[in-house]
C-alpha cells in the first residue's frame, strides 16, 4: 500500500509522437466531440418532443443517444484538453474514476444495444404479442436492470483495480485509464487479477454478441416469409442496428476478450467504441430511418416556424 500512497497521478501515451499529426487530432477529436454531442441530442429532443417515444424501439434509441454522449464525456474532453495544453497525465483519484464510469456507461450501452436487438426480434418474430411482451412498464425494467448491470460490472472492475499497488514508471500506454493498461504498470503479480478482468469485461462483450447474432440469424429467417415492403422496412431498422453493433462489439471484444497485455494498436481500435461508435450512431439511424427523420423534420420546423411566428 505504500507504492500506491506514491503514485499520485500517471502519465498517459499520446496517440503520436508528431507535432502536424497532433495538431490534426486536436481538431478531429474536437469535431468528433461536437458532432456527437449535436447528433445525439438531436436525436434525443426529437424523439422526446414526438409521439416516436412511446414506441420501445425509439424509447430505447432515446436512452442509447444520452449514454453515448455520457460515455464518450468520460474521455473525449480530457483528451482534448491534454492536447491543448501539452500535458498528458492524470491524477490516481481521476484515473479510477475514469475507469468505474467508463465500464458503467459501457455496459449500460451494451445491453441497451441487447434490448433493442429483442425488441426488433419481438416486433418481427411475435408481431401479435409486441404490445404485450414491450409494454413501457417492461421496457422501464430493462433499462433499470441495464444501470444494475452496468454498476455491477464497473463496481467489480473498479475494486480489483484499486486494491493494486503501482509505482515508478507510472506511464500507462494507452490515452485513457483503462484496466488492461493499468496492469501493466501494478507492481506485483497481476496474473489471477488479469483473468478475472477477462472474464469480466470479455464476457460482458461476448456474451451480448451472441445474443446479438442470434437474434438477428433469427430475424433475417423470419424475413423471407414477409412480402417485400415488409422485408424493406424490417431490413432498414435492423441494417442500421447491425452497423452500430459492428462498429461497437468489433472493437470491443478484441480489446476485452484476449490475454491481458496492451498492443500499439489498441488506442486506435478503442477510437471505434469511444468515439467513432458514438459519433455514427445518430447519423446512421437517422438516414436509414423514414419515422426518426419525419418526427425530427416536424419537430425542428415547428420550433423554427413557432420562433418565426413569435418575433
Amino acid at each position: 500500500m505504500e507504492s500506491q500512497r506514491n503514485i499520485s497521478e500517471f502519465t498517459l501515451m499520446d496517440l503520436s509522437s508528431v507535432p502536424n499529426i497532433q495538431t490534426f487530432c486536436l481538431i478531429f477529436f474536437l469535431l468528433c466531440y461536437l458532432a456527437i454531442l449535436v447528433g445525439n441530442l438531436l436525436v434525443l429532443i426529437s424523439i422526446a418532443c414526438s409521439s416516436l417515444f412511446h414506441q420501445p424501439m425509439y424509447y430505447f434509441l432515446s436512452h442509447l443517444s444520452s449514454m453515448d454522449i455520457c460515455y464518450t464525456s468520460c474521455v473525449t474532453p480530457k483528451l482534448i484538453g491534454d492536447q491543448l495544453v501539452g500535458r498528458n497525465t492524470i491524477s490516481y483519484g481521476n484515473c479510477m474514476l475514469q475507469v468505474f464510469v467508463m465500464h458503467f456507461f459501457g455496459l449500460i450501452e451494451v445491453l441497451i444495444l441487447t434490448f433493442m436487438a429483442f425488441d426488433r426480434y419481438v416486433a418481427i418474430c411475435k408481431p401479435l404479442h409486441y404490445m404485450t411482451v414491450m409494454s413501457r412498464t417492461r421496457c422501464n425494467i430493462l433499462i433499470f436492470a441495464a444501470w444494475v448491470g452496468g454498476a455491477a460490472h464497473s463496481f467489480s472492475q473498479f475494486f480489483m483495480i484499486i486494491c493494486l499497488p503501482f509505482c515508478d514508471p507510472n506511464e500507462i500506454d494507452h490515452y485513457y485509464c483503462d484496466i488492461f493498461p493499468l496492469l501493466q504498470v501494478a507492481c506485483t503479480d497481476t496474473h489471477i487479477t488479469g483473468v478475472l478482468m477477462v472474464a469480466n469485461s470479455g464476457l460482458a462483450a461476448l456474451v451480448p454478441f451472441i445474443f446479438l447474432f442470434g437474434s438477428y440469424v433469427i430475424i433475417l429467417f423470419t424475413l423471407r416469409s414477409q412480402s417485400a415492403e415488409g422485408r424493406h422496412k424490417a431490413l432498414s431498422t435492423c441494417g442500421s442496428h447491425i452497423i452500430v453493433v459492428i462498429l461497437f462489439f468489433g472493437p470491443s471484444i478484441f480489446a476485452y476478450l484476449r490475454p491481458p497485455t496492451t498492443f500499439p494498436k489498441d488506442k486506435i481500435f478503442a477510437l471505434f467504441y469511444t468515439i467513432i461508435a458514438p459519433m455514427f450512431n445518430p447519423l446512421i439511424y437517422t438516414l436509414r430511418n423514414t419515422d426518426l427523420k419525419k418526427a425530427m423534420r416536424k419537430v425542428w420546423c415547428q420550433k423554427v416556424f413557432s420562433e418565426e411566428k413569435h418575433n
